[in-house]
């Protein structure tokens, strides 16, 4: 029993991890029609720029601010890269995004380097024990927080009006330009808020897994997994997504073997695609052309 439940505690906090990176994609996808597959490089550079903050000597604080606010800039020069093909094609705009991507992953490998690089926990090494199963404060700090960005995020598109003035933005653009809602603002905050979800989760991670300029690829490709599952039409679908990505991926790595781990998600998404293309919070189905 107490193995089963650490491999339940130890995919979920993994798994609110893909959930903050699928919301990353969701949220621009929804405001744009654009798939961003930078999101996992926003990821990368949250715990990059953390590592190499810290070693100038500031406080964790300070260093999680000011990677947070460097990943958000990063995001909002995507945007405008965007804007400026704004009359490309939808395909384009995505190829536009993976050399983006691949222009991070570069800058990274030349700004900082090419080693493994981890930091302290947040909250010290403690842990707590729940049913004989080993949960870091670390990993609980990764729950608590994904978990209020979730509300958070609930909260400011339901109850504030910049919120849903991006609502209405992404359900019909035209309609929105109608009202007086300045598009390209919307937009751009959306973009900031996607990277800034992203760099939040790459540096709440870094001390649990480590980190390095090359890590973003395969966190961006299951948070898009994450995303699929839950429906990209549905932010917060991202969010079960990425739990049932996490669990189911932490019980294939204790009961099969680690090798399969990473095959969990493009399997499970393959199946979603085949069965409930809009995903699980979606009644999208598909069509034959």
């Amino acid at each position: 029993m107490a193995e089963i439940f650490a491999f339940l505690l130890s995919g979920i906090t993994v798994g609110f991890i893909y959930a903050l990176v699928g919301m990353g994609f969701t949220v621009i996808y929804n405001s744009s029609g654009i798939i961003n597959f930078a999101q996992g490089e926003f990821v990368m550079a949250g715990g990059m720029s953390m590592v190499f903050l810290l070693a100038t000597g500031i406080s964790f604080s300070s260093a999680f601010i000011l990677a947070v606010i460097a990943t958000s800039i990063l995001g909002i020069l995507l945007w405008k890269l965007t804007d400026l093909s704004r009359d490309s094609s939808q395909v384009s705009l995505i190829i536009l995004t993976l050399g983006y991507a691949i222009f991070l992953r570069g800058l990274a490998e030349v700004v900082f380097d090419k080693e493994l690089h981890t930091i302290p926990s947040f909250v010290g090494d403690g842990a707590f024990e729940i049913y004989g199963a080993i949960l870091s404060h670390q990993s609980l700090l990764i729950i608590v927080v994904s978990i209020f960005i979730v509300i958070a995020l609930w909260l400011f598109f339901k109850k504030t009006r910049l919120g849903k003035a991006m609502i209405a933005a992404s359900d019909n653009v035209e309609a929105a330009k109608l009202m007086g809602i300045n598009i390209k603002k919307i937009l751009m905050l959306n973009f900031a808020i996607s990277a800034s979800i992203a760099a939040i989760g790459g540096a709440l991670l870094t001390p649990i897994t480590s980190t390095n300029y090359e890590v973003g690829i395969m966190l961006g490709l299951k948070g898009f997994a994450a995303a699929i599952i839950g429906g990209l039409s549905n932010p917060f679908g991202a969010v079960l997504g990425g739990l049932i990505l996490g669990v189911m991926e932490a019980l294939v790595a204790g009961y099969m073997s680690s090798e399969y781990k990473d095959a969990v998600a493009f399997i499970i998404m393959l199946l979603i695609l085949f069965f409930r293309p809009g995903g699980i919070f979606s009644n999208l189905k598909a069509q034959r052309v």
